[in-house]
């Protein structure tokens, strides 16, 4: 069975999820990530080649077309990044049984189009929250049968419980040290507590000239938190913490939340917010807890600082959990299950244009709104070229945006989808 991962890049996320699951398949399963731009990160790179797979960069679009006529399979590592956008607007696709893992949750921005679960063979979420789409998006019983839920964070194995009698529990955060994810009442929060020795530990890359070192300055209690720099090993990262603090924004981007589930796994106790893909991995008061505002967060944390009883049980529930529930033995077996399913249907053309647009404008837009809402393409703001941010799109098709491909025609885009017609498994192939 030969499967062609076409991916922008293999790190962070992505390639830890594949680094994890490609040692458990079955020899049957042959794979090959083709990479639509150089890698900056090897480590995961090398993990998934010592696992048997062949890794290679794309020359271009054609080499990405040809690798796909080999394939048995042709699976999509999606998420809102240009060259995936590029990708699969103009490459010229032969007949393939495609499928899409989304390691976006589509619930906010960036948003996923309808129509390109329609063009899909299968469509593979990584988080159950994902599930509500579905009747959002208006989706036929055919397209609702194409949607399946696989996760791709996965935890530590061998975690011990936490137990913290007789010393002060450790509390840390882990992840994107950016306000694009990370809530900004965070710092309210621990700004609030009464013991004034409560020490913070917050542990990933961020700008000591951004917002969130300005909003830590401006903290009453300058020493409760620390920023201890990017952890190349989460396990150590976490050694010294009983407490996961992690409240996010409520429209963050994350689905799977590899962070919460390893801090999880090593018998943390994690604090969220009602967010969706939070919800979906952590029980209230059975693998952790889950406030209903900033407020309520810094309330629980104040009283799990003064409870080790309480933290005790939930390092125990949340060790079994991730242990029962998020390994990577369960993703590739339900991964088989899918391509196995799937290698039973006749390879058919995707009308993947149909679903993205035909331009970097378009591809932009389809990640910010569905196709029938009204939009205008923003002014740039000068941000810098994060993950799907407009700056992002416009210096990956700067050689577009000179020649004036960008915004062309899209009042003619928008009408030729509306009048686009749902199709059958065989006509839209």
């Amino acid at each position: 069975m030969k499967i062609l991962h076409v991916t922008p890049h293999l790190g962070g996320g992505v390639g830890k999820a594949h680094a994890t699951i490609s040692p458990v398949l079955p020899e049957v399963v042959e794979q090959t990530f083709v990479l639509l731009e150089p890698p900056r990160d090897h480590r995961f790179i090398e993990k998934i080649r010592s696992a048997g797979g062949n890794v290679i960069i794309a020359d271009d679009l054609d080499h990405v077309a040809s690798l796909a006529r080999k394939a048995d399979i042709v699976q999509f590592e999606f998420w809102n990044h240009p060259r995936m956008f590029e990708c699969l607007a103009r490459t010229k696709f032969p007949p393939i049984r495609s499928v899409f893992w989304s390691h976006i949750s589509g619930l906010f921005q960036p948003v996923i189009q309808p129509a390109l679960i329609e063009e899909a063979a299968r469509f593979v979420f990584t988080t159950e929250a994902s599930r509500s789409i579905a009747s959002v998006a208006a989706l036929g019983a055919r397209a609702r049968k194409k949607i399946a839920v696989i996760n791709s964070g996965f935890g530590f194995a061998g975690g011990s419980p936490r137990t913290a009698r007789g010393r002060k529990p450790g509390v840390a955060y882990l992840g994107t040290v950016d306000f694009a994810k990370m809530h900004p009442g965070f710092f309210d929060a621990v700004d609030g507590l009464v013991d004034d020795d409560v020490r913070v530990m917050v542990w990933g890359d961020f700008d000591p000239t951004g917002p969130v070192a300005a909003r830590a300055k401006a903290m009453r209690n300058l020493t409760r938190v620390n920023f201890m720099g990017l952890a190349t090993d989460s396990s150590i990262a976490l050694s010294n913490a009983d407490i996961f603090f992690y409240p996010l924004q409520p429209n963050h981007y994350g689905t799977a939340e590899n962070a919460l589930v390893e801090a999880m796994s090593l018998g943390l106790t994690p604090l969220v917010l009602n967010n969706p893909a939070e919800m979906a991995i952590v029980r209230d008061g059975e693998t952790g807890f889950v406030a209903k505002s900033i407020e309520e967060i810094g309330s629980l944390l104040q009283m799990l600082l003064l409870l080790p009883d309480v933290r005790a049980q939930i390092s125990k529930n949340a060790i079994r959990d991730v242990t029962e529930t998020r390994n990577p033995l369960l993703s590739a077996r339900e991964f088989m299950t899918l391509w196995l399913g799937l290698l039973c249907e006749t390879p058919r053309y995707c009308d993947l244009t149909r679903a993205v647009g035909g331009n970097p404008a378009e591809w932009y837009r389809s990640t910010q709104c569905l196709s029938e809402a009204p939009w205008t393409l923003p002014v740039p703001k000068g941000e810098a070229p994060s993950k799907g941010t407009l700056t992002h799109f416009r210096t990956a098709f700067a050689a577009d945006l000179v020649s004036k491909k960008w915004a062309r025609d899209r009042t003619v885009r928008r009408q030729r989808v509306n009048r686009s017609k749902p199709r059958s498994a065989t006509a839209s192939g």
